[in-house]
């Protein structure tokens, strides 16, 4: 589709109108509202794709790495506490964290290895402490979403997690929808009072006068853009594709794309914009007022199914650039964590540099800081 840049809609004051009235100034609050919502749902909608694909495909796997690396780590020092020399308060903090680190790891795979090991240094069984722990994770969850969960869902699959809850929140909606819509019906059988009925007539006419207000301007530009009656291949193309654009914004009953291609295509000047009647625009603020709400609705749709996918507390204020920035912060900690990983592995096989290692543990008190990984 042939894409050009859409000029800005504002009403200007001048020499003949010094001051803008309450409408016009409530106009232009209202398009830089949108134009502000447009920006944001627009930047929300770009970043997806790359932080999808950057968390896939460094992310993700530096997290595999760490497991791995972790699980080795276990199995190293449940080797290395058996040396002699090793005293048994060293002993027990060896077995401490062993315990803390196999309980971590186990929660997100199934090695019958780690659960021994776990089982050897543990005074309860780990079937126990995990039956205990998926009640308490999925009860969290539920909290989340806001859903109650199957018994038997796979906790450690976010996918399955968010397809389960969005599917019951659809079925919630359905039955509140069907609901309303029951509710509606029994409202309309019943005989309405003079004033309701007065009522409901003032709104029709104010609907069939904003659908006007629309229409009109859709007119004008079908008129102009009408491919049909244009013989130049290449401008009929070009034709075509603004035409597109000006159903799509008749479509979507938005005033202020039909307005931006009146102005390209010099239907409309600003002087013609500065002089919108009264009348006229109490009629476009309101169809504003609705396009602002309808947007301000998608991009809560596109944020909170953000959220939910990437398993985000749904609370938490953030902005495309601040998610961007913690997924590299993310990164940049289990890089670290994997080069200390490593590092550490090397001190298991000597009784001395094990001893020491365990010293700096306790000395700078980062056994829980240490082994805390975001899996």
């Amino acid at each position: 589709m042939t894409k050009t840049h859409l000029k800005k809609v504002s009403i200007a004051a001048g020499d003949h109108q010094p001051h803008l009235s309450k409408s016009q100034k409530t106009f232009n609050a209202l398009i830089k509202q949108i134009e502000a919502g447009r920006a944001k749902l627009s930047a929300w909608e770009a970043f997806q794709a790359p932080y999808h694909q950057k968390h896939a495909a460094v992310l993700q796997p530096l997290y595999k790495d760490a497991e791995e690396l972790q699980v080795k780590t276990v199995h190293a020092l449940d080797k290395a506490g058996t040396q002699p020399g090793l005293t048994k308060a060293e002993r027990r903090e060896i077995a401490t964290i062993i315990t803390d680190m196999a309980q971590d790891l186990l929660m997100e795979r199934e090695d019958e290895a780690l659960k021994a090991i776990f089982n050897k240094y543990s005074d309860v069984d780990y079937d126990e402490i995990e039956a205990e722990e998926q009640a308490g994770l999925k009860s969290a969850m539920e909290d989340l979403l806001g859903v109650e969960l199957d018994d038997d869902i796979d906790l450690r699959s976010p996918d399955v997690v968010l397809q389960q809850a969005q599917a019951k929140l659809f079925k919630r909606k359905a039955q509140g929808d069907a609901d309303h819509q029951a509710w509606e019906e029994r409202q309309a059988k019943r005989k309405k009072s003079a004033k309701q009925l007065a009522k409901e007539a003032q709104q029709e006419t104010e609907e069939q006068q904003l659908r006007l207000s629309i229409r009109e301007i859709y007119r004008k530009l079908a008129s102009a853009l009408h491919p049909d009656r244009e013989l130049d291949p290449q401008e009929r193309e070009r034709k075509t594709a603004l035409m597109q654009r000006v159903n799509q914004a008749y479509d979507k009953n938005n005033l202020l794309q039909l307005l931006e291609l009146q102005l390209e295509l010099e239907q409309i000047d600003q002087t013609a914009i500065n002089n919108v009647s009264e009348d006229r625009l109490k009629h476009y603020n309101k169809i504003l007022r609705e396009q602002l709400l309808e947007l301000q609705h998608e991009i809560l749709r596109v944020e909170s199914g953000f959220m939910a996918q990437a398993m985000l507390d749904p609370f938490e204020s953030v902005s495309p650039k601040s998610v961007m920035k913690s997924l590299s912060a993310e990164i940049a900690n289990v890089q670290r964590d994997i080069r200390e990983l490593k590092r550490d592995l090397l001190a298991f096989e000597d009784i001395y540099k094990l001893k020491a290692w365990l010293k700096t543990l306790r000395k700078q008190n980062r056994r829980d800081e240490f082994y805390d990984f975001p899996f």
